[in-house]
């Protein structure tokens, strides 16, 4: 009925190694479930490093800033924090190798968490963004790094309850790890999120500002960390040089530093590549949508784990992008972005130029966006693979 409150049915303890105002993906995607998951009717704790307060409290979740730097002390705190509720208690734990400090081989957490399991007999989720590192990809010393990273994920994977993958091909590279346990193993993808946002003056279509007169407007999200960035550098030239229709937005943390790199470069782009720098999710929303046509390259092949390509997907934008070791088979089948093998230069600058020139068949991509992201990547699917996962036949992601 109008107005009710739905009534309380779960309690989570999501334990996370960041959580907003801290900046990253594990730090959105954490309030995402959390919201998510509180908007359902159920209770949810947050366990996160110490820093500065949530800017923005959420209905039904309460954020424990005690995990402090994941040492011995500070999870003996929050162990006995833990113990305060009620069996069963149900952990929900954002795993990333990297995000618990000593550098990135804090066994003694992953052995907190058997201990929760097999001694205080805490349900354990384990939902994995990134595995471990990969052998062979750099020095010796990163490969004895990675081999401690599968240590610690046999640890995880003998306390877990249930394994939850961002992308289906992590539940592959895990099952070795799992020795023979057979516990439910379900994929999650990562949901936008950037909320896509109308304001009173805006339409939801493209459209021009002071700064941004071209006719046809590129864009690209991201991070702009090197593997990305080498990817986006041949294509600054061949896709602007000689097209003075057209401009080339960069939106998020370091695309101002990036920017200055290809100007340097290219000293006659400097009236067609802008750059916003790092916003909030409101102000991203809307310059994604100016954009016509979206340039997301990605060295292992775009995926259900990354949020920047989600971002454009779910606010409709046509997505030039990369297929590669980690892209699932529903990219090509849906159509709803075009795949590309990476590295070839030429072949990326000939699709956005032949897109750019039929406006008809952008508009058709955007479209079969929109609906690929609501049918498969949506928060709400997220949720309730979560909530339904102790039915006896849960509704969990099929890999």
């Amino acid at each position: 009925m109008p107005g009710h409150l739905p009534v309380v049915t779960q309690e989570w303890h999501i334990i996370t190694c960041e959580y907003p105002p801290q900046p990253g993906g594990v730090s959105d995607y954490t309030r995402l479930v959390a919201k998510g998951l509180a908007e359902e009717g159920d209770r949810v704790h947050v366990w996160c490093p110490s820093g500065p307060a949530p800017t923005a409290g959420i209905a039904g979740v309460e954020v424990h800033q005690t995990l402090g730097r994941f040492n011995s002390r500070d999870l003996l705190r929050v162990g006995n924090c833990l113990n305060e509720f009620p069996r069963p208690r149900r952990l929900l734990v954002q795993w990333v190798p990297h995000g618990y400090g000593y550098k990135s081989m804090n066994l003694a957490f992953c052995l907190w968490l058997w201990n929760r399991a097999k001694v205080a007999r805490d349900e354990v989720d384990v939902m994995v963004h990134e595995p471990f590192l990969a052998f062979r990809e750099g020095s010796l010393k990163r490969d004895a790094v990675a081999a401690v990273h599968r240590i610690m994920v046999m640890i995880l994977l003998n306390a877990a309850t249930r394994l939850w993958t961002s992308i289906p091909a992590w539940a592959d590279r895990l099952r070795p790890y799992l020795l023979a346990r057979q516990i439910p193993c379900g994929w999650l993808p990562v949901p936008s999120n950037v909320e896509c946002l109308l304001s009173t003056t805006d339409s939801g279509t493209a459209f021009v500002t002071n700064n941004l007169k071209a006719e046809h407007k590129l864009g690209h999200f991201g991070t702009f960390g090197s593997p990305i960035s080498r990817m986006l550098e041949p294509l600054m030239s061949p896709l602007l040089r000689d097209h003075a229709d057209r401009s080339l937005t960069l939106m998020g943390r370091g695309s101002a530093e990036f920017r200055l790199r290809m100007i340097a470069q290219n000293p006659g782009l400097e009236e067609q590549i802008h750059a916003t720098g790092e916003m909030t999710a409101a102000e991203l929303s809307r310059w994604i949508r100016r954009c016509d046509l979206m340039i997301q390259p990605y060295p292992d092949g775009v995926s259900s784990r990354r949020t920047t390509a989600m971002v454009a997907l779910s606010h409709g934008v046509p997505m030039v992008t990369t297929r590669g070791l980690l892209t699932e088979d529903l990219w090509a089948e849906s159509d709803a972005a075009v795949l590309l093998p990476p590295g070839d230069v030429g072949q990326f600058v000939d699709v956005v130029n032949d897109l750019l020139a039929d406006e008809q068949k952008r508009r058709r991509i955007a479209l079969r966006a929109r609906t690929f992201y609501a049918n498969r990547f949506d928060l709400h699917h997220t949720i309730k693979a979560l909530r339904s996962a102790r039915e006896p036949h849960p509704s969990l992601c099929e890999f």
